[in-house]
């Protein structure tokens, strides 16, 4: 999911500083995997209500428990928000939200030229909150695993934690025992 918001967010900056023939083809990937990244954003807030969140560890300061929910929270509400934007900008301007050839998605709003420029604003300003958001959780997730060591980056990638070599002489670990 976070490489097909990457991608989704590079495509976007790629659909907006082109004029070339290559807009269409930007813009005929954003729109179905805008849709894609809403639905699988929904399916894991979802989980998440059902089954909660990993534990953050015992010892980790207070404000950056807080922090963590925070970030969550807004990394969450852009997965919606942002895909829903668009849609919306494009119901707006009375433009179809095609996802392939010959399947669009109806219009959720009416149409409307001032409409239309207010979630262009939106989607346009939110999107650059979303990769400074996206920025900072990446630094915390490197914090966790670089300085910290602990275990939160593995939770957040099993995979990629299971790849990273751990140094022999866990010297330079922090003794985090009481």
């Amino acid at each position: 999911m976070a490489v097909a918001i990457l991608a989704m967010l590079f495509i976007g900056v790629g659909m907006v500083s082109t004029i070339s023939a290559s807009y269409l083809g930007l813009v005929s990937i954003h729109r179905p995997l805008g849709i894609a990244i809403l639905i699988l954003a929904v399916i894991r807030i979802g989980v998440r209500l059902l089954r909660g969140t990993p534990p953050l560890p015992a010892d980790l300061p207070a404000p950056m428990k807080q922090a963590a929910i925070l970030s969550h929270i807004g990394l969450y509400a852009l997965m919606v928000a942002m895909p829903l934007l668009g849609w919306g900008m494009l119901s707006a301007a009375a433009y179809p939200a095609v996802m392939w050839h010959g399947f669009a998605l109806p219009a959720i709003l009416p149409q409307s030229a001032t409409l239309h420029a207010v979630l262009w604003d939106l989607h346009h300003y939110l999107a650059f909150a979303f990769f400074a958001l996206i920025l900072m959780h990446l630094s915390a997730a490197l914090f966790h695993l670089l300085v910290r060591r602990d275990g939160v980056f593995e939770s957040m990638a099993p995979v990629a934690g299971d790849m990273i070599a751990k140094p022999a002489d866990d010297a330079y670990a922090v003794n985090r025992t009481p």
